[in-house]
């Protein structure tokens, strides 16, 4: 695989176990990259071990006036620098290909991963750790996977030379051959400390991204709540724990760079040393011992490899262990698609709480939970984030249906629907049955301000759907962001359209003409909708009420009103104490209701109108 051949028609399927078999896997799957790498590497490092026995040949041929040897000398001298530019030049290719194939491999895998798990992905692991592991761990992971053929190499090398010396003097080469596996392994005994240190650190620096994300995701609740101060007290005390302990680890990982330089200066010494003395009786030659002198000396370059695998491997260990938790979760139900991938039309259903969306038709569910409410609206579109039945599409299980086919059939929109960067043309360039015009869906979902902001917002774009909309839409206001985000839901146009809170910052002048539009837009399509809003809960078909995880009440919502005190505390905000007060003045309650309304509705555009402000 070469960088412009990327991405992968198909990354595999990862070894997840552990973090050292993903690392295995990845390897495996790039056998011929570290080929490759292989190759050059010994080329390069055998054509600069080899320089010594030419300087050591030509200094002898010198000492007995031999023209024809020293000759001899100069041509593998100029041969060897010729294998090492080669050798040197596509090693450095074939690692950095190793190292970006790998990297985008595993980006690949965890973007397959994102895709099958949708929101119950962040539900079971913190997006920060999400960012974390798709953007530094990567890299890291990409260094081991591309160290491991270059250290390989240098390995090969120094025993090959360690041969080639016993060889070519045995005296001192049996001094070298001993003495160079002891500095590869001196720094075996530190290495665990060095990598729990890594370790340590890789934990911390993870935890400050994490708190990073979740600062920058919510800063505009914390800017109105006031708690920007003790969140960036937070991330300061996070900040200085990952400096601290990187500072640490740079301590241990000093000591073994120092012990790497010392112990081969000191084998060097020994080397001399012995060899002058061998020398002066007479029992080796100059050119011998000037050979095995340049050896010790060109063997310390092959020998720093021993020290980057350690330190690579000590980083990624842990980056390659985050990103196999990453890969192994996986959906609380699939069956992988048995069925054929044909999609069903009818009721929808769940069988845990005997929630019934008849098709065809707009119902509204109301739950007093929020959070149960987000978890029931994922478990209708086929993520559930727990174990349990299968909801029924006409009878079909959706976890029994293909993954895209299960998608396409059944839309969630949750409660923070997510606003991509570029213009809104680009935005709402979704896969669509092509029933619905753009223009029908901006229109249903009342975004008529909302394309004149944008507009206004771009310096070149008389068209609003060449408008360029900012990151996460942070230049609207929440109840413009909740518009544009569900005009293109209804683009799509799904048999089945499940909408959690799609009006919760919207004022109720407008989403009472939302609930119009998409009632009229929806017409034969089968929508539900999560709320407690009387004005969308006055124009469902059908009304739901969920209570304690399961169906308590059907009906329409002016008979629930009435009949059921539930519904009514749910949806007028009122207390048990109020709700016993009035359980017998109906025409009283009436109109507490209505008012109660008419003070909801108030509150919503003085909601519309801070948002805009803070906006402005």
């Amino acid at each position: 695989m070469q960088i412009h051949d990327l991405p992968y028609p198909d990354p595999g399927v990862p070894d997840v176990r552990s973090g050292p078999r993903f690392l295995w896997w990845l390897g495996r799957n790039q056998l011929g990259g570290q080929l490759k790498s292989l190759a050059w590497g010994l080329l390069h490092f055998l054509s600069v071990s080899a320089q010594p026995f030419c300087v050591g040949f030509a200094i002898q041929a010198v000492v007995d006036r031999s023209g024809s040897r020293l000759a001899l000398a100069g041509g593998l001298m100029a041969l060897l620098g010729a294998g090492i530019a080669i050798g040197d030049t596509f090693l450095h290719r074939a690692a950095v290909t190793n190292w970006i194939t790998a990297a985008a491999r595993v980006q690949q895998l965890l973007a397959r991963k994102a895709s099958r798990l949708g929101s119950a992905l962040t539900r079971r692991v913190a997006a920060g750790e999400v960012v974390a592991v798709s953007t530094g761990d990567v890299e890291k992971i990409g260094w081991f996977v591309e160290a491991v053929s270059r250290f390989t190499a240098a390995a090969l090398t120094v025993v090959l030379v360690c041969v080639g010396l016993a060889v070519y003097q045995p005296t001192l080469g049996l001094v070298v051959a001993v003495g160079l596996p002891v500095l590869a392994l001196a720094v075996l005994p530190l290495l665990p400390r060095a990598t729990r240190r890594a370790d340590v650190q890789r934990e911390k620096a993870g935890y400050a991204t994490e708190l990073a994300s979740d600062t920058v995701a919510g800063l505009r609740v914390l800017r109105g709540i006031g708690g920007e101060e003790l969140f960036l007290d937070r991330y300061r005390r996070a900040s200085q724990e990952v400096r601290r302990a990187a500072v640490r680890s740079a301590r241990m990982w000093s000591l073994i760079s120092a012990i790497q330089v010392l112990l081969p200066g000191l084998l060097l010494v020994s080397v001399v040393w012995y060899g002058v003395h061998l020398a002066h009786e007479g029992r080796i030659t100059v050119g011998e011992l000037v050979t095995v002198y340049s050896s010790v000396m060109v063997l310390t370059y092959p020998l720093r490899h021993f020290e980057e695998i350690a330190m690579a491997y000590s980083f990624s260990r842990p980056s390659a262990k985050r990103a196999a938790r990453v890969l192994s979760l996986e959906r609380a139900t699939d069956a992988d698609g048995s069925r054929a991938a044909d999609t069903p039309s009818g009721d929808l259903y769940d069988p845990v709480t005997g929630l019934l969306a008849p098709t065809g038709r707009l119902t509204a569910v109301v739950c007093g939970d929020p959070d149960a409410a987000g978890r029931l609206a994922e478990r209708l579109g086929g993520h559930p984030t727990e174990d349990g039945p299968s909801v029924l599409l006409g009878g079909v299980p959706l976890d029994e249906l293909p993954l895209d086919c299960a998608r396409s059939a059944v839309l969630v929109q949750d409660k923070d629907p997510v606003l991509l960067s570029g213009t809104l043309r680009e935005l709402l360039d979704v896969p669509a049955s092509g029933d619905v015009a753009a223009e029908d869906a901006l229109a249903a979902a009342q975004c008529g301000d909302v394309l004149e902001a944008l507009v206004q917002g771009s310096v070149d774009a008389e068209d609003p759907m060449d408008a360029r909309i900012t990151e996460r839409g942070r230049s609207l206001s929440g109840g413009q962001r909740q518009r544009l985000a569900l005009a293109r839901s209804l683009i799509t146009d799904p048999r089945v359209l499940v909408l959690d809170e799609p009006t919760s910052a919207v004022d109720s002048h407008t989403e009472a003409r939302i609930a119009t539009g998409v009632r009229d837009l929806r017409a034969g399509r089968t929508t539900v909708v999560f709320t407690s809003s009387p004005l969308l809960l006055d124009r469902a078909d059908r009304v739901v009420l969920v209570h304690e995880g399961e169906v308590a009440a059907v009906g329409v919502h002016r008979e629930l009103l009435h009949e059921d005190h539930r519904y009514r505390a749910v949806v007028t905000r009122e207390t048990e104490e109020e709700v016993a007060l009035h359980g017998e003045a109906g025409a009283s309650r009436d109109e507490e209701v209505a008012l109660r309304g008419e003070g909801a509705a108030l509150n919503g555009v003085l909601k519309e109108l801070e948002e805009i402000e803070e906006t402005a």
